[in-house]
């Protein structure tokens, strides 16, 4: 909470404390009051005087309550209850710490508050002057706005808030017991008087339907207005009697502010009051009512008056020393004075019009100010009281005492209404302050001269220590047209939680709207149903300022948020404002679209331009490094938002950042870096394979995997950039694929062994000719010498470890169609995202376009369709392997020296069968389930190749059935 607001709170507890303990005091639960002088409410224990209330004696000694509170101030606060005694303090004892070594900063006193009878004038330090609009200059953004003084002159007496309150109900009184309305019924007058104010405030609360008053009934609604005013049954009673009195006397007569003051001060005596400072009080402020409005009027002996009205206001003199026949010539004497100046009559030229309509208008404003905010409920002082319409017309009947006329009151209402609405931030008071401000311009008030006569009750402002002279709806227009500016010119702040106050406002700032571009000082006020160029252009302002304001402050906080999350700052300030064009084209421009348009394509172009004045820079010489990339994306993905979300239409009135022509290199910089680093950890990941399957459910090498995780990530990493792109880029990225992909299956097949080694060496032949040599002997299945090179691969090339790679290969071919139609998505997405809603993209044709889709069509068929043949033929040499290896190295003991040993009987196929079925059954569990039928078909085919070489041994030889086979 800021000083003003608590500095606000504070007066008006210390006011209420004051009001209650004045009710108590004053209720008849005191009979007996001890004390030497007058009673300071402020200082006295209010739990002192309740409990001589609750004791039953009611004898208050003001000296010994003035003594309790000394003591209890030193304490925290103390609520007694059945679970014991509780007490607050402001802060935690043990948290709160040592108070601050620096000075606290000084406390600005400019704020206006209703509360001072005496309004301050808004400062030149606050408020600079445009051309057209008044503006805030130097002041931040969050700063509180209370609502600038309309600029009335000040009191010269210094009358208090609750005296300008408490007057106004005696103007109000008299003008309606002047206008033949009973306000006072002898019948009434031994009411309880301990309840009924507190009762009257607690069912106010919870009435909901209230029937109308009729004539007949009128006191209820003068205890309305009784409870409204906030003034005390006792004083309330004593002031309707003597103006009863008062009424009969002059009965259907004009009545003015000095004829209700000196008739209260005749009439009512200290005995009406059970405590002489309060009646001390109340005749001082009779006193100053009646020098406001003399030293008004420029009275040529006003000093000889002041020494009267100064015996009145002097306690000792008044009650003391002057006999009671004194005081009435005194009372006599300031009559005259009155009288013989109220029957000057005002130059306004409305008939009946009092000298004191111009003279005291600065007063006779503030009192029927004070009658006004009786409307509003003061348990809920955002809400209108359910009688305010009964209310207003018997408000109205003090129009004649005041010299207030139907063009006053309307504007004074809606300043009323408009200042209430500030305080609570209720809706339902702007939407009828609104309806007012419609109402003051368009009513015709040229009916009984009112138009000359407002104009002459005039307010000062000072503004750039030049004193502006302003009519009074003038500067109620202005004071609010200041305070509407003050919100629209940042809208983002005061309406990011509220956006439905934001049309109300608006269509009450363009209503009040004021021109200074007039001469000597003069305002002028603009008509509600301005529209076109005018409104325009004030729309396009508030846009402008707003949007100004809500870059400042990403501006004031990007650079600690930039070391935080060690980002680039233009890469952190293009998300920022992205937030803020989204928030603006989604909440706040269908709204200004009302009046404006172009709303949205005015806040796109303003954004564009201010992000582009801070990133031109940047751009300059920018090459290849994380914070470039991270910038251009962002600013890449920034500037086509604007585009989309704008529907493209402000493609026209801006300049494009070219983020594509400067990307163009930078990205084959990236793609190059990555083909370096995807080449390297490709093969890193083969090296270190052991060819094991990865589980029971994934058969293939943890290699294969971590390779396509690489270049998945490549390609994401890519499309993330969110830079513009063309197809060298696409082309580029798919070489790198391809590279990394045919480099890992060509290390793979790199380790295939030819199947021809496999074969064991030819048995000597059972059968053969005579020759020069005439004794053979028969030799045995001699094996085959293999080099170290062939040995070592084949030690490496397991039957497990086969079918590992055989999965491997499978994988890649599944994965490699995955992979390309996530890329042509991602390209697709990339390609539509750069073509749409671009209209300066150079050869935007549908022939352009058709031709380049040809293109990328035949990168994708030259890069996946070369990488799935190469590996389906590296499928088909690795089941050819297993095969021979299984049946020509794994069971060359088992199978082959059987096969080639003994008689016929015994080679027989089915004795071989369950060595077969063996080895199959571990194939089938190692390998996919999508090669298993080419797989033991390679198998079977290696043992009928074996079974029928033995059988065709004798008659062609091994070799000759090898070729024939």
């Amino acid at each position: 909470m800021d000083s003003s607001s608590s500095s606000l709170l504070l007066r008006r507890y210390r006011k209420d404390r004051r009001n209650l303990l004045d009710f108590i005091i004053s209720s008849g639960l005191i009979t007996d009051i001890r004390s030497s002088s007058d009673i300071d409410f402020d200082s006295i224990s209010a739990d002192y005087v309740l409990q001589c209330v609750q004791s039953g004696g009611g004898v208050l000694d003001v000296s010994r309550a003035t003594m309790k509170h000394t003591d209890e101030s030193i304490f925290p606060t103390m609520i007694q209850s059945k679970s014991g005694d509780s007490f607050f303090l402001l802060s935690e004892p043990d948290s709160a710490g040592s108070p601050p070594g620096r000075a606290p900063p000084p406390v600005k006193t400019n704020h206006i508050h209703r509360d001072n009878g005496s309004e301050a004038t808004v400062s030149g330090h606050d408020f600079v002057m445009n051309h057209s609009y008044s503006v805030p200059s130097s002041s931040k953004s969050t700063k509180k706005m209370d609502l600038p003084s309309i600029g009335l002159p000040s009191l010269r007496t210094g009358l208090s808030d609750d005296d300008l309150r408490e007057s106004a109900y005696e103007v109000l009184l008299a003008s309606i017991a002047c206008s033949g309305i009973t306000i006072h019924s002898l019948e009434n007058t031994k009411k309880d008087k301990g309840s009924r104010f507190l009762t009257g405030l607690k069912n106010r609360r919870d009435r909901r339907h209230i029937r109308s008053y009729s004539t007949e009934n009128q006191f209820e609604n003068i205890d309305t207005i009784r409870v409204q005013m906030q003034i005390s049954e006792t004083m309330n009673e004593c002031i309707r009697q003597r103006l009863m009195q008062f009424s009969m006397r002059n009965s259907h007569v004009q009545v003015d502010l000095p004829q209700i003051s000196i008739e209260l001060l005749s009439g009512i005596q200290q005995n009406d009051f059970l405590i002489e400072r309060s009646y001390t009080q109340w005749r001082k402020r009779q006193a100053n009512v009646l020098e406001e409005l003399f030293s008004s009027v420029n009275y040529p002996e006003m000093q000889e008056l002041g020494i009267l009205l100064d015996k009145i206001k002097n306690p000792e003199e008044w009650n003391v020393i002057m006999t009671p026949a004194e005081r009435v010539e005194v009372l006599q004497a300031i009559r005259q004075v009155a009288s013989s100046l109220s029957s000057i009559r005002s130059t306004s030229q409305i008939q009946g019009s009092s000298s004191y309509w111009n003279a005291g208008y600065h007063l006779n404003i503030r009192l029927y100010e004070k009658l006004l905010f009786g409307v509003f409920d003061i348990l809920d002082e955002g809400q209108l009281i359910e009688e305010h319409s009964e209310y207003l017309k018997l408000v109205k009947l003090s129009w004649r005492t005041l010299g207030i006329t139907q063009k006053i009151h309307d504007a004074l209402y809606l300043w009323v209404l408009f200042y209430q609405f500030t305080e609570t931030k209720e809706m339902l008071l702007l939407e009828k302050a609104n309806l007012q401000v419609q109402k003051v311009l368009s009513t015709d008030y040229k009916e009984g001269n009112e138009e000359p006569y407002s104009d002459n009750l005039m307010c000062s402002i000072d503004e750039n220590s030049t004193e502006i002279k302003l009519n009074l709806v003038q500067a109620i227009f202005r004071s609010i047209s200041m305070w509407c500016e003050s919100k629209l010119q940042d809208y983002h702040l005061h309406f990011n939680e509220k956006p439905d106050f934001l049309r109300r406002l608006v269509s009450m700032g363009l209503a009040v709207g004021t021109d200074y571009s007039g001469t000597e000082n003069e305002v002028k006020v603009t008509n509600s149903k301005a529209t076109g160029e005018v409104t325009t252009f004030k729309v396009k302002f508030y846009i402008e300022r707003s949007l100004e304001s809500a870059c400042r402050r990403v501006d004031d906080t990007i650079n600690l948020t930039s070391k935080l999350e060690k980002k680039h700052p233009l890469a952190l300030l293009a998300s920022e404002l992205r937030l803020i064009i989204e928030k603006e084209l989604t909440i706040f421009s269908p709204i200004l679209s009302q009046w404006c348009s172009d709303a949205s394509i005015i806040a796109a172009v303003h954004l564009h331009k201010y992000y582009g004045e801070k990133l031109k820079p940047f751009l300059v010489d920018v090459s290849l490094s994380e914070d470039a990339i991270s910038v251009l994306s962002a600013a890449h993905q920034f500037e086509h938002h604007l585009i989309q979300a704008s529907n493209s239409l402000f493609i026209s009135d801006i300049d494009l950042y070219q983020i594509d022509k400067i990307c163009r290199p930078i990205i084959l910089d990236w793609l190059i870096s990555q083909h370096e680093r995807i080449i390297e950890w490709t093969g890193r990941a083969f090296h270190l394979e052991v060819w094991e399957p990865l589980s029971n459910q994934q058969k293939q090498a943890s290699s294969v995997v971590e390779v396509f995780r690489i270049v998945e990530e490549t390609v994401d990493q890519l499309f993330r950039l969110s830079l513009p792109m063309d197809i060298s880029h696409l082309q580029a990225l798919l070489s790198i694929i391809f590279h990394a992909l045919d480099g890992y299956m060509q290390k793979v097949v790199s380790q295939l062994v030819d199947k021809n080694h496999l074969y064991p060496a030819p048995p000597p032949l059972t059968r053969y000719k005579e020759t020069m040599f005439p004794i053979v002997r028969k030799k045995v299945v001699e094996t085959l010498l293999l080099d170290e090179e062939v040995d070592d691969k084949l030690i490496g090339l397991t039957g497990s470890k086969l079918c590992v790679r055989l999965n491997t290969l499978q994988y890649m071919q599944k994965q490699i169609n995955i992979l390309e139609d996530g890329i042509k998505s991602s390209w697709a997405s990339a390609m539509a995202s750069r073509y749409s809603g671009d209209s300066k993209i150079p050869l935007e044709t549908t022939e352009f376009v058709h031709t380049e889709n040809e293109s990328v069509d035949e990168l994708f068929v030259a890069t996946f369709d070369t990488i799935r043949d190469s590996i389906a033929d590296a499928i088909r040499k690795f089941c050819d392997l297993i095969g021979t290896r299984v049946v020509f190295w794994d069971l060359r003991d088992s199978f082959l020296f059987r096969l080639y040993h003994g008689s016929v009987e015994e080679a027989r196929l089915e004795n071989l069968l369950p060595q077969v079925d063996s080895v199959l059954n571990r194939v089938c569990g190692l390998i996919d389930d999508t090669l298993r039928d080419m797989v033991v078909a390679s198998i079977y085919r290696a043992v009928l190749f074996s079974f029928i070489g033995r059988l065709c041994m004798g008659t062609i030889g091994w070799r000759s059935f090898m070729c024939i086979f």
